[in-house]
């Protein structure tokens, strides 16, 4: 059995199909290079022909300069009663220009007769013509049994002579789907055995959906009964509730089972590559994505955070910085003194656990907690609150007043707002306007600052999120403001709240501006 898993992404294809994902020709180029150069051996890059944007992406293809990966085209068998050298998308496959061409077939008798309504006979040579013709002009040519695991439950005989055409007509690979995703792990890993008995491990691959929440342990098990290549989608995108996540199978296949893949020397890039593809799909990162996710090595609880810093294997399961992630403590009304020190030399501030401060830090801290704030994404503010309670908190200025106005002028929705603080001895007043309350706010806090602390010209807003915290009070229910705010070179979190959204959003930009100046 070979120690060498191949690793196939459809994320191109499959991972498009999944509600809410578009790739632009230039996104799914930049994605094919990003895939290169982290080590997959196949890249499938959708149907060609099917769309404009997948056309110009195989002509623009030709052109990469692929270090390793091979492009696939994909695309299905011939035609009923066509000669594979006739079939039109049989030719549109091969003008394409890809090495590769995977071609997917029936394996289920029931799609045969009522699908496809040809005989059982004429759907094994559609299978065997198919591959031998791709093959005859110089392709490799990679098999996909489609609903091969109901088509195996309900004729085992067929399904395995479907393989079996695949074969004659010179397919390198047999790719078993879990098309319906509904396969159980054991009858999944007993099916593919028993086809790398009867073919040979080299030549079986395994293709498995999430919609019973089993796309990455069916691949484990098709992996440990010995398929030697593994189709995925990086963070699990694909239609319905996912494909097998790529980013969750190939860290447990190297790091877990032993095996190896030609990417595994990359896999400390892992979480830039997860990051990668959400950015491009415009999607926010899952924080409990496995292995790759914000919170995957997060510490919250006391007892935990302190396991964890004496010997980080007592609470987590691989060394974070091999799929490119780190440790994080999570500051909460859990914490104790422990945490509180570990998360404070995370944020570089050297924190003696039996300081005679640490008693009122956590007690305020748990007090803050009870009333709403919350520190998870917001360790600018936890780290203002520990400088305070250390005594090394500047003050860079007063505040003396604010005031918002919002005004509708005809169709035309503006908020004024009023910031009056003292910098340096003196008053400064300034007013400024934008379409909301917050960013109004924001513009009159910069604008009486900017001008003594010219640094403050690089912060922006990058996001804003609302947190409405008892909902029985209705209208008057307090609120949470997180802000996430960056200057180019860093980016920090701060928190607000109140009973009023607008000063608690006050209270976190205040902060933000703070935070900023005390980094010099």
């Amino acid at each position: 059995m070979s120690n060498v898993v191949k690793i196939y992404d459809t994320t191109l294809r499959d991972g498009t199909q999944g509600e809410g994902i578009s790739f632009s020709v230039t996104d799914k180029l930049l994605i094919a290079e990003r895939l290169d150069q982290f080590g997959v051996d196949y890249i499938e890059g959708g149907f060609p022909g099917s769309n404009p944007r997948d056309i110009t992406f195989f002509q623009e293809a030709r052109k990469l300069k692929l270090r390793h990966a091979r492009l696939a085209a994909f695309g299905s068998t011939r035609r009923a009663g066509v000669k594979a050298a006739e079939d039109l998308q049989l030719r549109t496959l091969l003008d394409s220009g890809m090495p590769v061409m995977t071609i997917v077939g029936k394996t289920w008798n029931l799609h045969v007769t009522e699908i496809l309504r040809t005989t059982l006979e004429e759907n094994l040579a559609m299978i065997e013509d198919s591959a031998r013709h791709l093959v005859a002009e110089g392709r490799e040519v990679i098999y996909d049994a489609e609903h091969f695991f109901d088509g195996f439950k309900s004729d085992a005989d067929y399904a395995l002579r479907t393989l079996a055409a695949a074969v004659r007509g010179g397919a390198s690979n047999l790719t078993l789907c879990d098309t319906n995703g509904g396969t159980l792990v054991d009858e999944f890993k007993e099916i593919v055995a028993r086809v790398v008995k009867e073919f040979g491990a080299d030549k079986v691959g395994v293709h498995c959906h999430n919609d019973s929440g089993l796309g990455v342990a069916l691949s484990l098990a098709g992996v440990a009964a010995g398929a030697t290549l593994v189709q995925g989608t990086v963070n699990g995108y694909g239609e319905r509730v996912g494909n097998a996540n790529m980013t969750t199978i190939l860290p447990n296949i190297v790091l877990k089972m032993g095996r190896t893949a030609r990417c595994a020397g990359h896999l400390a890039q892992l979480r830039d590559l997860s990051l990668f593809f959400d950015e491009l799909a415009n999607l926010r990162p899952d924080p409990k994505a496995p292995f790759v996710g914000q919170s995957a090595f997060a510490h919250k609880g006391g007892l935990h955070a302190n396991a964890a810093q004496k010997v980080a294997r007592s609470y987590e399961h691989i060394d974070p910085a091999l799929v490119g992630n780190r440790t994080r403590v999570l500051v909460s009304d859990m914490a104790g003194r422990s945490s509180l020190a570990l998360k404070a030399r995370e944020l570089g501030i050297e924190l003696d656990e039996k300081r005679p401060e640490m008693k009122a830090l956590i007690d305020e801290l748990k007090e803050r907690e009870f009333r709403g704030y919350e520190y998870e994404a917001a360790d600018a503010s936890f780290r203002l609150l520990v400088a305070r309670h250390l005594g090394q908190r500047r003050s860079f200025f007063e505040v003396e007043g604010y005031r918002v106005i919002i005004e509708r002028h005809g169709g035309e929705l503006w908020a004024e707002a009023t910031v009056k603080l003292r910098v340096n001895g003196e008053t400064v007043h300034t007013v400024a306007e934008d379409i909301g309350p917050v960013g109004a706010l924001d513009k009159a806090l910069r604008l009486a600052l900017e001008r003594t602390f010219p640094a403050l010209r690089e912060v922006g807003l990058r996001d804003y999120k609302v947190r409405i915290l008892e909902g029985s009070d209705g209208a008057g229910a307090r609120t949470r403001v997180l802000i996430e705010s960056g200057d180019g070179a860093r980016i920090w979190g701060t928190v607000g709240v109140s009973d009023n959204i607008i000063d608690a959003s006050w209270e976190a930009l205040r902060e933000s501006v703070e935070y900023k100046l005390s980094l010099g």
